[in-house]
């Protein structure tokens, strides 16, 4: 396990690593933390997540075994070739991001051959965002993809690995264009599908009485649009071609059900029964919540 943790990013997913780092056991790992406004930082050393902040992205990695990057997407682009020259010999890099191909690209271009990248993305996470959100049971039961970069040392491999159990999570291998056409089915698609229920219906003129009578199904259904804008705006430019994909999949199925409906087709209740059938089925073999 890594000495020195630094942690950059304390929003929702880097606040919930440090405090599930720090819950998880006695072992002598120090956290240091680093966010763009002081005060954030500073909040997440009050809550426990890290033991120390540093002020400036250089002396927060100078002596780093490990460096988390949890910040949006597009801000890693900007953030690794500031750290770059003051990464230390054999020092591993990961980050957060749901999105892969474009950062282990970016990885690849920045960073020196001493060190190594290894990419990651816990499945797991709250509409809510922010240090104040942060929850040190975030990723208890979740599973976290690792994605290795191509000159990553069985030793960084491990550390990334490791980080993951540590933080309770189950880890699963994958290459990143894998995991991004994957992700953009199952995460991003519903996030752009909440947003765009909630536009349609909040800018009804009925929405003053529709609000009224919304109730569980419509917040179940609608959670995702609480995420970060920001967060959502670089997913979708750093996954574009695989979310459209995606977008248009859901809408040629959209038009298969409006058809039923419009015809008082009869199978329409079949189609219902197999959505229903293949979502319990997911439900039982992967121990979720219905």
């Amino acid at each position: 396990m890594a000495r020195r943790i630094t942690i950059i990013g304390l929003g929702l997913i880097g606040g919930s690593i440090g405090l599930a780092l720090k819950k998880a056991g006695p072992e002598a790992v120090e956290l240091v933390g680093y966010a763009r406004r002081m005060e954030t930082a500073e909040r997440a050393r009050q809550m426990g997540a890290i033991d120390r902040v540093e002020g400036s992205l250089p002396s927060a990695v100078g002596n780093a075994d490990l460096v988390v990057l949890a910040t949006p997407t597009m801000s890693i682009k900007e953030i690794l070739p500031q750290i770059g020259p003051h990464l230390p010999d054999g020092c591993a890099v990961t980050d957060v991001a749901s999105t892969k191909v474009d950062v282990m690209r970016w990885a690849e271009e920045s960073l020196p051959q001493n060190v190594s990248f290894v990419g990651g993305h816990p499945m797991a996470g709250k509409e809510l965002s922010g240090i104040e959100a942060a929850d040190g049971d975030l990723f208890k039961g979740c599973t976290y993809c690792v994605v290795p970069g191509r000159n990553a040392s069985e030793a960084a491999m491990a550390e990334v690995i490791d980080l993951a159990h540590r933080i309770g999570a189950r880890h699963v291998l994958l290459d990143a264009a894998e995991h991004d056409w994957l992700v953009a089915g199952i995460s991003h698609l519903p996030l752009i599908l909440a947003s765009a229920l909630v536009m349609a219906t909040t800018q009804s003129p009925q929405w003053s009485k529709m609000s009224a009578l919304a109730a569980t199904g419509y917040q179940s259904a609608t959670r995702l649009a609480s995420q970060h804008p920001r967060m959502n705006r670089d997913i979708c430019f750093t996954n574009r071609s695989n979310i459209i994909a995606w977008i248009d999949e859901f809408a040629r199925e959209l038009e298969r059900f409006r058809r039923l409906v419009a015809e008082r087709d009869v199978s329409l209740e079949e189609a219902f029964e197999k959505a229903r059938q293949a979502r319990t089925a997911w439900i039982e073999e992967h121990g979720k919540k219905s």
